[in-house]
Formats: structure tokens, C-alpha cells, sequence
């Protein structure tokens, strides 16, 4: 393969740099998109999933902390989750 006009002295080698020059660029403006709007989308994006979480595992822990009480007997109305358990009185 040929290029017309040929290439003079040191023509390839320039045509290399401005190659690299412009990698070089392209490469600064892929960097500043990735820090100004992927970066700040993806910490918001975590944010919501992380708290969309803790609300699933409160949900969770919830539901397994009242499968593991035992079940109210009925004179025991007053006698809420924080009150000693009423036994028969020494």
C-alpha cells in the first residue's frame, strides 16, 4: 500500500505523534466524562440501593423477630415486647 503524496523525511514519524496527540485528547475528554456524570450517577444510584436494602433487611428482621415470639397469651394485654415476661409472684 502506497499514499500519495509518499511521505517525506520524517513524515510517518509525524503522522504517529498526531496520532498520539489526539488518543491523548480523546483519552482527557473520556476521563473528565467519567468524573463529572458517571461517577456522581453511580454514587447516587449506589446511595438509593443502599437504602432501598437496609429497608428490605429492617422488613426481614421484623418479620423474623415476631415468627420467633411467642404468642400472647390473653390476660397478657399490658404487657408489652420491653416488659419482664409476668410469672407467678414468689
Amino acid at each position: 500500500m502506497s499514499t500519495y503524496p509518499p511521505p517525506g523525511p520524517g513524515g510517518v514519524g509525524r503522522r504517529i505523534e498526531e496520532a498520539v496527540e489526539l488518543i491523548e485528547m480523546e483519552l482527557r475528554h473520556a476521563i473528565t466524562y467519567v468524573n463529572d456524570a458517571v461517577v456522581p450517577q453511580v454514587r447516587r444510584e449506589s446511595i438509593n440501593a443502599m437504602r432501598s436494602l437496609s429497608d428490605t433487611l429492617r422488613n426481614l428482621a421484623d418479620r423474623i423477630e415476631q415468627r420467633d415470639r411467642p404468642p400472647q397469651q390473653p390476660g397478657d394485654k399490658d404487657q408489652g415486647p420491653g416488659s419482664p415476661p409476668r410469672g407467678p409472684q414468689s
